[in-house]
């Protein structure tokens, strides 16, 4: 198949041109990552976040370089920041009388306070949810609130496994796009 022509029909926001795309290079991004990271989880998130970013700047695509190139180069840079983002939570250092000093104050059960703001937060975001269309507050309720894989979702709403993660990934970002407007 020519992906020329495709990747031109995603550029003008062609959706079918997307799923195209997605279900061709999935696998190849996907096992390119679970190479490097030997986590399924890890492998997933960032292959969702490479074809994410990969469609936000599919105008920036120069198109003298393989299109399935393009998208490993990207799924590096997201694994380094995913890689980033770990090292700088767990390095913290912290002298051993701090140590002892958290450890006789830690209270690890929510004061009300915590509880309060913790509703709030869900409300709103629940609030934001119910701003989505349908099938993306139905993929978001399963995936995240019923925490079901992409797989049992894709068996629940009868419909492929790309179509269920493209749909993940669209209303992720329209859920944002909706926070960041709020």
């Amino acid at each position: 198949m020519e992906i020329k022509p495709l990747i031109e029909k995603a550029k003008k926001g062609d959706q079918l041109a997307f799923t195209t795309l997605l279900d061709m290079y999935w696998n190849e991004v996907y096992g390119f990552m679970i190479k490097r990271t030997e986590n399924e989880t890890d492998a997933e998130d960032i292959t969702i976040e490479t074809f994410s970013k990969a469609f936000d700047k599919l105008a920036n695509y120069n198109d003298s370089f393989q299109f399935n190139t393009w998208l490993i180069a990207i799924a590096k840079n997201v694994h380094i920041d995913m890689l980033r983002k770990k090292k700088s939570k767990q390095n913290i250092d912290i002298t051993d009388k701090e140590d002892r000093q958290a450890y006789n104050i830690a209270d690890s059960s929510p004061s009300a306070e915590d509880i309060l703001i913790t509703e709030q937060n869900l409300s709103r975001l629940l609030r934001y949810i119910k701003e989505l269309k349908p099938h993306y507050q139905e993929v978001i309720q399963l995936r995240y609130f019923q925490e079901m894989s992409y797989q049992e979702i894709a068996e629940t709403l009868n419909e492929p496994l790309n179509n269920v993660k493209i749909k993940i990934l669209r209303a992720k970002k329209l859920l944002l796009e909706i926070i960041e407007r709020k």
